[in-house]
């Protein structure tokens, strides 16, 4: 299958690029960054170089393609979050409908069933309603759960207030995932011959966030290592004092609340979705202890 690959050479591209092609399969990858390009060919696929925000580009890209895995950056901007990335969104769309692409994975998230009190989840929310309403385009909605990787971001509280924390209590069970568990789930639902419209959760673990503070803590050597909640007001604050531009610590803070009040976990626990990543906590603790002591 010829198939496309949006998000660069990053945690959850990479592998699945890697996949595909030991599969025999022709893959290109679109990165925004020219010095991708010898990166990206070195692993044996065609390099696209140019932006998802050019519409004429990503026609280019789409025509004569199979199928395609569609990720929108984390943060388009610092400004407009939400309006940057649904219009992303909208131009995937548009060039999907111009090439008459059949098949399509999008990395959505836990949470994207709801427009409200999820933070940047709320953009997948839009993206997934864009989607739905392309004819003759099979689409896998492929809701990750919390990125483990983003636990790197706390390195610096545990170093400096001995710590590891956010705005919801310890008992909230938080579905966790692994980027390499997203590449293996992609890489399957692209190759599916399918004429419809699903969800697939791809979650690694479900664990209490007092399991983050204690498997944390056992890999660092500070088996003492506590999870603390913060107030909305605190969190949004710490994350404005490392330097977090106000829009994106106003998203996260959401999401953060979001997690507490359940509305990011809601339709994943309800409708009993399995926990089918491979990788769990403890495992992803040696990543965490490598970073933590580098």
């Amino acid at each position: 299958m010829k198939i496309v690959i949006t998000g660069s050479l990053g945690n959850v591209a990479r592998p699945l690029a890697q996949q595909l092609i030991a599969e025999g399969h022709d893959i290109t990858v679109i990165s925004s960054n020219e010095s991708k390009k010898n990166e990206i060919e070195a692993l044996g696929a065609k390099a696209a170089i140019g932006s998802i925000t050019d519409l004429e580009f990503l026609i280019k890209t789409f025509e004569g393609k199979d199928a395609a895995f569609l990720m929108t950056p984390p943060n388009l901007g610092f400004e407009n979050i939400v309006e940057n990335t649904i219009n992303a969104g909208k131009n995937y769309t548009e060039a999907i409908r111009k090439t008459g692409l059949k098949r399509i994975v999008m990395l959505s998230s836990i949470g994207a069933e709801s427009p409200v009190e999820n933070g940047p989840i709320k953009t997948l929310y839009h993206i997934e309603k864009l989607y739905n309403g392309l004819e003759n385009t099979s689409v896998t909605f492929l809701r990750a759960g919390y990125f483990y990787i983003n636990f790197f971001n706390d390195i610096p509280l545990i170093k400096n207030a001995g710590i590891i924390g956010g705005n919801y209590p310890e008992d909230v069970k938080v579905p966790l995932v692994h980027p390499i568990d997203i590449a293996k789930a992609a890489a399957e639902e692209l190759v599916k011959n399918s004429d419809s419209k699903n969800v697939r959760y791809i979650v690694s673990d479900l664990r209490q966030a007092s399991d983050f503070a204690k498997t944390f803590g056992l890999a660092i050597g500070k088996p003492e290592l506590q999870w603390v909640e913060f107030k909305d007001e605190d969190s949004l604050n710490g994350m404005l004092q490392a330097g977090l531009p106000q829009e994106i610590a106003e998203l996260y803070t959401e999401m953060g609340r979001g997690i507490r009040t359940g509305v990011v976990q809601k339709d994943f626990i309800e409708h009993g979705a399995y926990v089918d990543g491979k990788v769990k906590l403890e495992e992803f603790a040696k990543e965490f202890a490598e970073r933590f002591n580098a």
